[in-house]
């Protein structure tokens, strides 16, 4: 769950992330990098970073293929073999 958690704030504040560096590389400001950010725009930052964080959880959660609801079988051991898990319209190999 943290992984989660953390992955979308990065995607958040990639946008923020990037400007900062990008503003402090230009200046060769590295030491007042709080002064960039007081001037950075950070309501349209924040706006980019939700729309980037939203579009990056849409497509995680219709990368799969799978529809909700749909049947798994987990991964199991036969006969000195490990079966990999499936779902139910998977073809087994």
């Amino acid at each position: 769950m943290i992984r989660i958690v953390l992955e979308n704030l990065f995607f958040f504040l990639l946008p923020t992330l990037a400007y900062v560096t990008y503003i402090a590389y230009r200046r060769n400001d590295w030491p007042g990098l709080w002064s960039v950010l007081r001037e950075a725009p950070l309501v349209q930052l924040f706006v980019t970073g939700a729309f980037l964080m939203i579009a990056t959880l849409m497509l995680f959660s219709t990368a799969s293929g799978h529809r909700p609801g749909d049947a798994y079988t987990p991964p199991s051991y036969h006969d000195g073999k490990v079966i990999p898990g499936h779902g139910a319209n998977d073809e087994k190999k």
